[in-house]
């Protein structure tokens, strides 16, 4: 197992995504901190998880909010007293065209996707330099890379995260820290789901591999650059969509 008694922190980890990143890591030999907004859905991840024989720590911070993220910490370090891995999978949307897009949908999308992101990954990055080691990877989106019709602050926030990721791999290199992105296309989840079968027919039309991507695929390119087998990359962006932005 590449990840064997690594400690991990997931956001979002109660579903979709988040959840096949979590069990994926723990199939790895990771131990993990399951993070989600949404508790009931985090313990069922959990339960999963300590299935396969892993340690969990299961926690409902909201992390927009900075001091329910320094107790998600406090928690990790009481419990851990060390985190390895460090993945920034939570986000939201609150769609809407530019023209009637409120002011309020901006200002969620921004806490989570952006402000979220920042809250854990500067203190995980406290926790790593002590240690010496550490890995980190955010998740972003193909609507940063190409733009998205109704999506203004969604594709604002994720491209926000492409250019943290860049940042912070300088940044925290000298801690042999590397910091990287994933960016999913069309994943299927509970999320797009919602989609309208007109719209998600003619979105895998532009895909080149003919399909939809599986929350599994994504988890997989996660466990890749969490590993020591991406030991030399950092700052760097994984397309994870089937060849629809390229």
């Amino acid at each position: 197992m590449k990840l064997k008694d690594k400690v991990a922190l997931v956001t979002g980890a109660g579903r979709g995504i988040g959840e096949a990143i979590a069990l994926a890591l723990a199939r790895e030999g990771a131990h993990i901190v399951v993070n989600d907004f949404d508790f009931s859905s985090a313990q069922e991840t959990a339960r999963k998880i300590e299935a396969l024989e892993r340690r969990t720590l299961v926690d409902g911070a909201d992390i927009a909010d900075r001091n329910q993220v320094e107790a998600l910490f406090g928690r990790i370090k009481e419990t851990f007293h060390r985190l390895d891995i460090l993945v920034n999978n939570a986000g939201i949307t609150r769609d809407g065209m530019l023209l009637k897009l409120t002011e309020a949908q901006w200002d969620q999308v921004m806490a989570v996707n952006l402000k979220g992101v920042f809250n854990c990954t500067q203190l995980a990055a406290a926790m790593m330099s002590e240690q010496g080691s550490g890995k980190i990877v955010n998740l972003s989106s193909a609507s940063a890379q190409m733009g998205n019709i109704g999506q203004v602050n969604y594709a604002a926030s994720k491209a926000g995260v492409i250019g943290m990721t860049k940042t912070l791999s300088k940044e925290l290199a000298r801690f042999n820290i590397n910091v990287n992105a994933v960016a999913p296309g069309f994943i299927l989840t509970p999320m797009t789901a919602e989609v309208p079968d007109k719209v998600r027919d003619h979105l895998i039309k532009g895909i080149p591999l003919g399909r939809a991507g599986t929350p599994q695929d994504v988890a997989n390119a996660v466990c890749f650059l969490v590993s020591e087998d991406s030991a030399y990359i950092t700052g760097q962006v994984i397309s994870c969509n089937g060849g629809m932005v390229v």
